[in-house]
């Protein structure tokens, strides 16, 4: 298992917040499945990111690019597999 980094960069802020709901209940199903290691809004507005735990890229992007804020384009995706140094 690794882990890739989504960047869900701001692109239609109002669409944003309609979208939110379904955003965070497909990641809270994503959570339940253990798919999920970190998320959360950027302070600044700008976005926000989740660390997704993934046995590849390509599952990471289709776990990344299902998310509603990609599917409705209110957010651009940005996805970089992380390495976390112990």
């Amino acid at each position: 298992m690794s882990y890739f980094v989504a960047i869900l960069h701001m692109v239609d802020i109002e669409k944003s917040k309609e979208i939110r709901p379904d955003h965070l209940g497909y990641l809270n199903k994503l959570e339940k499945e253990q798919k999920i290691f970190a998320k959360g809004p950027f302070a600044d507005g700008t976005g926000g990111l989740v660390v997704y735990n993934a046995d590849s890229y390509d599952e990471a992007m289709t776990l990344a690019e299902n998310d509603p804020y990609i599917v409705h384009h209110a957010r651009r995706l940005e996805l970089k597999e992380w390495s976390i140094i112990e």
